[in-house]
């Protein structure tokens, strides 16, 4: 398998370099240069044996099936439960595909148990350390620093918005005491954090400096373990047939990775995207223009986000392959805050896309609605998958899967004002309001946080 940039300019790659490397060198986002198809599986396949029946395609010939397997199931030991990510009946045709069982809480882990096992042989194997930085909305900083902590290949910073993830969220990124994790607050957006980090890449001197790599969703391994469990959940409830996916969405990789195992060969006739008021995504699968607007913070704030990075994959298969047109519509978003799909690429995408945007007032809504009909607690980001599945599906006879994207203890004030019941924290977590925290806080100035990351590992 090699890899090519959608913006056509970096160098093609095989696996190993493009987990490494995370953002392309010309700014653009790694793909496979050709999508493979997926193996025939049984349905009684465990989640461990299609994860590598899925991911080798990918991967070789930089790891071998053995290398593949050993990986896949030391991290999927790390979830605490046996089907890893179980599918359960909510009600009126809809299903609760629950990504919440590793160590952070959040559907981050699934892919990042994987990554950094990866990461650490990678490295291993050829001598070398990597800094791994990372921009996140609330869950993806923690559960990186999960995969990363103790490991001796590997540094990590965490860049987080300041006041605009939940104190759960920070708590978990901030409390983990390892000498290879440090923690940033910026004064700004996660926009601005992850404008941040791609204007890092695109500092060759910087980034040959720090042995710069990323675990965000530009790296494709992250959407490669994501395609997994849309694979197992539509044998496990479509039975062969066809499922639909419900996908509240901030930076479009979740729901991207289900267009993946769509495109190779699992049986999906629909993928919705559930917005909050960031809504850029609904907007444009509404209209064929993508266009920013002020980011508003929200009771779902992993998803407040107006800059969709993997919506890039998307739009390069839209376009035919062709990364000249993708990078004059990129460098169009860039400059001016917006870009025209046009009507007759955009019915590619709404061939198999809706959308459905919902404020904080419709998601507590539908917090309470699910909780009263199903017993079920749903976290915010969760209720939005639910509730646009609710507004925007399809066929009633096709099996509607929502992706349960977070435990409802990580936003616990949101949650308890919609139903009076605030969710406590899994036993592993008991303790996190009592731990130390460990953190910086930092204006929204690229040339000192690269500073910052060039000396954090000094002592």
């Amino acid at each position: 398998m090699r890899y090519v940039s959608t913006r056509g300019q970096a160098p093609e790659l095989e696996f190993g370099d493009v987990l490494l490397a995370g953002l392309a060198t010309d700014g653009g986002l790694y793909v496979p240069q050709q999508w493979p198809t997926q193996e025939k599986l049984g349905f009684d396949t465990s989640y461990v044996d299609t994860a590598v029946s899925v991911m080798a395609p990918y991967v070789a010939p930089s790891l071998s099936v053995d290398e593949l397997r050993a990986m896949v199931t030391e991290a999927y030991a790390t979830f605490g439960h046996p089907d890893v990510c179980p599918v359960r009946p909510l009600d009126d045709g809809l299903w609760l595909l629950e990504l919440f069982w590793g160590p952070t809480i959040a559907f981050k882990d699934v892919a990042l148990q994987l990554v950094g096992r990866l990461f650490d042989h990678e490295l291993t194997k050829r001598g070398e350390r990597a800094t791994i930085v990372v921009a996140t909305s609330g869950d993806t900083g923690s559960a990186a620093i999960e995969a990363c902590r103790g490991r001796s290949n590997l540094n990590i910073v965490v860049l987080h918005p300041a006041g605009r993830v939940s104190d759960v969220q920070r708590k978990q990124m901030t409390t983990v005491d390892e000498p290879n994790v440090r923690n940033v607050a910026v004064d700004g957006t996660f926009d601005d954090c992850q404008d941040m980090v791609k204007a890092m890449f695109a500092d060759e001197v910087f980034r040959k400096d720090v042995g710069l790599s990323a675990m965000n969703s530009i790296n494709w391994a992250r959407v490669m373990a994501q395609v997994v469990y849309y694979v197992t959940a539509a044998r496990s409830v479509g039975g062969g047939g066809p499922v639909a996916f419900s996908v509240p969405t901030g930076n479009f990789g979740n729901v991207f990775a289900g267009w993946v195992a769509r495109h190779t060969g699992t049986p999906i006739s629909q993928l919705v995207v559930g917005s909050n008021s960031n809504d850029i995504l609904t907007r444009w699968l509404q209209t064929g223009v993508m266009e920013k607007t002020g980011v508003h913070p929200t009771i779902s704030p992993s998803m407040d986000i107006q800059v969709s990075s993997n919506a890039e994959r998307l739009l390069f298969e839209l376009y035919e392959r062709n990364p000249d047109v993708l990078s004059e519509q990129m460098a169009q978003f860039r400059d001016f805050g917006r870009f025209e799909t046009g009507d007759t690429r955009l019915a590619g995408v709404t061939e198999v896309f809706d959308g459905a945007a919902f404020d904080d007032e419709a998601t507590r809504a539908e917090i309470r609605r699910t909780h009263e009909i199903t017993d079920t607690v749903l976290d915010p980001h969760s209720a939005v998958g639910v509730a646009a599945a609710r507004q925007v599906r399809r066929d009633r006879d096709v099996a509607m899967i929502c992706l349960a994207t977070a435990h409802p203890a990580k936003f616990p004030d949101a949650v308890e004002a919609a139903i009076g019941i605030r969710p406590e924290l899994p036993d592993h977590l008991h303790d996190l309001f009592e731990r130390r925290e460990h953190l910086v806080q930092m204006p929204h100035d690229l040339a000192a946080i690269q500073n910052y990351v060039r000396t954090a590992f000094d002592d």
